[in-house]
């Protein structure tokens, strides 16, 4: 037999049939009193068939619990809002969220109305996003285990402390990211000589480090055959406007070429922060560049690149790129060449074994927070 419909109800339901959510009304024994016609597409069940039965019976046993403590809550606050599903008569569950609102009607009858939204769109897209979500991570622990195995192969590349003939030499290389764009190269040729070099592609990270692994390949090989410095560096200068060929990559050089007997050094810089040489008690004499950051004018290297240095027994050289200098403290100093010159002044009165960590410390100290550029130090000392 039909269920008789208050009189409120016959007024409203009009109304509630234009909504774009599905509606249901129930009274506090759960029964459906009205479903519009939205919640009857939802459902796919004619409201016919729905009117005067539980709502409680079209979901599942497993279902009931959640859904009767969702009850017992709107019973407290008198409503309430969540995400569960609606069941179907094929059988498949729709994503909605449930609205519920408690009223009382003119004759203080308790009743519920409860809309569902319709979540299913939102749904799929978060589920599609999750997806992308789980490749995007697999994507990125690739690309991170790819980045290790670079940093193992760049650092691999480092300068290594060593002596050599009448010579020590002591470094270290620090990258700001996981690869970067320094480089240094400590190489003794065939011909009695010590090759130094310390460079700074421009940029960070993974394109730097790939442009620095190249250059380092083309150096190693200029250095090991003996190629006087100035021609050197006129060949990197080509070599990186030519076969690089991009006005994104540049990049600066330290080079010295040291005899085994440690008394003459032939240095030549382009572009890069000046080379010191200090006397243990004495003022650091810089070593400047003349000439031009490589890879950006085809005439960047001076036609009188080279300086031509005398050493004697207890000098040190140092080399460096500008993650060294390039640092600023608490009040937006720059500790600068005349800044890192104080500290080899004073480092250089140590022994030459403490020479390397006093110099990172005391950088360190200017600094405010982590290091912000690659850093690499070459440091020699003449016997």
């Amino acid at each position: 037999m039909p269920m008789e419909k208050p009189e409120w109800l016959l007024q409203t339901e009009g109304i509630l049939e234009t909504f774009n959510q599905g509606v249901m009304i129930v009274d506090e024994c759960h029964r459906v009193h009205f479903i519009n016609g939205h919640l009857e597409e939802i459902f796919g069940i004619p409201a016919s068939e729905m009117i005067g039965h539980m709502a409680l019976q079209y979901y599942a046993p497993e279902e009931h619990e959640y859904i009767l403590a969702r009850i017992a809550e709107s019973e407290m606050t008198g409503q309430n809002r969540f995400e569960f599903v609606v069941p179907r008569k094929d059988g498949s569950r729709l994503p909605v969220v449930i609205t519920t609102r408690r009223f009382e009607d003119p004759d203080g009858r308790t009743f519920v109305i409860v809309t569902f939204t319709d979540i299913s769109e939102q749904k799929h897209a978060e589920n599609l996003l999750r997806d992308a979500n789980a490749k995007l991570e697999e994507r990125q622990r690739q690309i991170e285990e790819d980045l290790a195995l670079a940093a193992r192969v760049q650092q691999s590349l480092a300068p290594h402390s060593l002596v050599w003939g009448g010579l020590r030499v002591d470094s270290h290389y620090h990258a700001v990211r996981t690869i970067g764009g320094d480089f240094g190269v400590v190489s003794p040729d065939e011909n009695d000589h010590l090759n130094l070099l310390v460079a700074d592609v421009s940029g960070h990270g993974i394109g730097s480090a790939l442009v620095a692994n190249r250059l380092y390949t083309e150096i190693l090989a200029e250095l090991r055959g003996g190629t006087p410095l100035g021609e050197m560096l006129r060949h990197l200068n080509r070599f990186l406007m030519q076969s690089i060929g991009s006005s994104v990559f540049f990049f600066t050089a330290a080079a010295a070429r040291i005899d085994r007997g440690g008394q003459r050094m032939l240095f030549a810089g382009a572009g890069h922060p000046p080379a010191m040489v200090v006397t243990p008690g004495q003022e650091p004499r810089l070593l400047e560049s003349r000439s031009m950051v490589l890879g950006a004018l085809p005439e960047a290297v001076n036609g009188e690149a080279v300086l031509d240095v005398d050493l004697r027994p207890g000098d040190r050289v140092a080399l460096y790129t500008d993650g060294i200098t390039e640092v600023f403290d608490s009040r937006g100093e720059m500790l600068g060449v005349p800044g890192l010159k104080e500290i080899v002044r004073e480092a250089a009165l140590g022994p030459f074994a403490d020479m390397k960590r006093t110099i990172l410390d005391r950088v360190a100290a200017w600094r405010e927070g982590p290091p912000a550029d690659d850093v690499s130090l070459v440091l020699v000392e003449v016997a």
